[in-house]
């Protein structure tokens, strides 16, 4: 669809008669830039997030230029407006190249400046541009008026030798510099400063985190009365890596289950233990030891050490207001009701609107959740926060497995941009710590039912006996992390509550998480559904 868009464009070139450099003060081009060209292009690019709505308009809210010897670049930010009345903002550096027909990825639109032909084309696929970059971070230029170019003092200067692409284009652009650093460019931007760019130059910076790629760098831009910040890029240091701990432990998964049949394991040979029940390592059954075997639960004592020392640093500053813990009070209870209730009617709406696609389990559980939603409501309303003593922190936000790098068994936690669906402002709120717990616990519950479902026939065990096995090592796995994330917790002072709080906000938090993805296998992966179903059913079955 891409390349026949951009084959259409260059059939039809846009003719124009002031020159490039000039073309952001001419109506003319504005005019058809907005309503034609950026209306054809913005819909196929990946990383634009309204495909599912109506576009109703765009519009050009500002603009900068940088310039080489050769060349003018402008950096364009873009206002897109739908007719279900809401817009979105997205950031597109682009250029004008005179000459023959280039690589359709760069291919914005044929074009004629001032009798000049060529092609107008996302600048970020022409080197001299992305060397632009670079060299203005290396010097924290601010020769380019609103544009802040910075780098971190704790990185040495080191000239431009290469770029390149990381892997295909995304929600964000990642550009290899060096082979040292990665420039990740924000294509949907926020009036306000992106969250990953504020948590990774404090934990590097100021908290030292080790276990996250180095703030090397950035890209702001000061815009409008207010001069609100707007974060354009964000440069770290750049590591070889084995993947994301998603497609690790999937692989481990899978491991485990093969096992099944080989080793012989019967099910009822290995103990049942409590959900949310915290589990020694040392105290791990046999049976179950000789299943699954002993360098897995270390992996996952490693992973719960990584993200308690995560949580750990961001809970480690008394100065920075951005950073410094808060305890609950009544405005975040107002907050967090209020958001959770939206949401949660939300997801009615989306299991009525889609029982017809749920067979099986999955229309049985679906039923049973709208039968208890009242119950769950009363969960998500009937209680006061202000009660609560543990302490409110910055957190990830959206934390799973693939978030977390793997690199010789250990992991390097990525991408504090927040939960997608969420505002700017509510990324910033401070949360429990906990929320992120919920996140990586619901993300192997996840890693374990998606071995099962995409391999119906592997395990020589039909699918319901494989769910049980499943339910079984996710008790293991869930009481294994929280022993060692809690116990160094709170051994390094980040209050996060005693034993009654912890599971309370767990629960809490974990139902949340359940029923935030319930609307998204609905809408994308019906079949699916089961997963975020059997999570909320199993945490409203636990006695509060």
């Amino acid at each position: 669809m891409e390349n026949k868009l951009n084959k259409d464009l260059q059939k039809r070139p846009f003719e124009f008669s002031c020159q490039w450099k000039e073309a952001f003060e001419n109506e003319e081009f504005l005019s058809a830039f907005t309503n034609e060209i950026l209306e054809r292009y913005l819909p196929e690019k990946r990383w634009y997030a309204g495909k599912s709505s109506s576009l109703k308009y765009i519009e050009i809210n500002d603009y900068f230029k940088m310039h080489s010897t050769q060349n003018h670049y402008f950096g364009i930010l873009i206002e897109v407006h739908f007719k279900e009345s809401f817009f979105q903002n997205y950031f597109l550096p682009i250029a004008f190249m005179e000459g023959k027909e280039l690589d359709t990825n760069t291919l914005i639109a044929a074009a004629s400046f001032d009798g000049y032909d060529g092609y107008l084309v996302d600048a970020l696929h022409i080197e001299e541009y992305r060397r632009l970059l670079y060299e203005n971070i290396m010097n924290q230029s601010s020769n380019f008026a609103a544009v802040k170019f910075h780098k971190s003092s704790k990185i040495d200067f080191e000239g431009y030798q290469s770029s390149k692409f990381l892997g295909a284009e995304q929600s964000n652009t990642s550009i290899v510099y060096n082979k040292k650093f990665i420039l990740k460019i924000f294509r949907r931007i926020y009036i306000s400063t992106n969250p990953d760019y504020e948590i990774n130059r404090f934990l590097t910076e100021v908290a030292e985190f080790a276990n996250t790629p180095k703030y090397a760098g950035s890209i702001n831009l000061t815009v409008g009365e207010e001069n609100d910040t707007i974060t354009l890029g964000l440069m770290q240091e750049f590591f070889t890596n084995q993947g994301d701990a998603w497609k690790y432990f999937l692989a481990e998964i899978d491991t485990i289950f093969s096992a099944i049949h080989t080793k012989s394991i019967d099910l009822n040979t290995i103990d049942d233990v409590v959900l949310y029940q915290k589990i020694k390592h040392l105290n791990l059954p046999e049976p179950l030891i000789r299943w699954v075997g002993d360098k897995f639960f270390s992996q996952i004592e490693q992973l719960a050490k990584r993200t308690a020392e995560m949580h750990v640093a961001l809970g480690s500053d008394s100065r920075d207001t951005a950073f410094v813990p808060q305890r609950f009070n009544g405005d975040y209870e107002v907050w967090l009701k209020n958001r959770l209730i939206y949401q949660f009617q939300n997801r009615l709406n989306t299991i009525e609107n889609n029982f017809h696609k749920l067979t099986g389990e999955s229309l049985e559980m679906a039923q049973e959740f709208l039968s208890r939603k009242k119950e769950i409501r009363r969960r998500f309303l009937d209680f006061n926060w202000t009660k609560l003593k543990s302490e409110r922190i910055r957190i990830h936000g959206d934390y799973h497995l693939g978030q977390i790098l793997v690199q010789k068994d250990d992991f390097y936690i990525i991408d504090f941009e927040g939960e997608p669906e969420s505002t700017i402002r509510d990324r910033k709120v401070k949360q429990p710590p906990i929320k992120d717990v919920a996140g990586i616990l619901r993300s192997f519950h996840y890693a374990i039912y998606s071995v099962i479902l995409n391999n119906p026939d592997k395990y020589k065990i039909d699918k319901e006996e494989a769910m049980a096995y499943g339910e079984r090592l996710y008790k293991y796995i869930t009481g294994v992390f929280l022993s060692d994330y809690v116990n160094y917790v709170q051994q390094n002072n980040l209050n996060i509550g005693y034993v009654k709080e912890i599971e309370f906000l767990l629960k809490y938090t974990l139902l949340e998480k359940a029923v935030y993805e319930l609307g998204y296998e609905l809408n994308s992966r019906p079949r699916w559904a089961i997963i975020p179903l059997k999570g909320i059913i199993s945490i409203i079955s636990e006695p509060q």
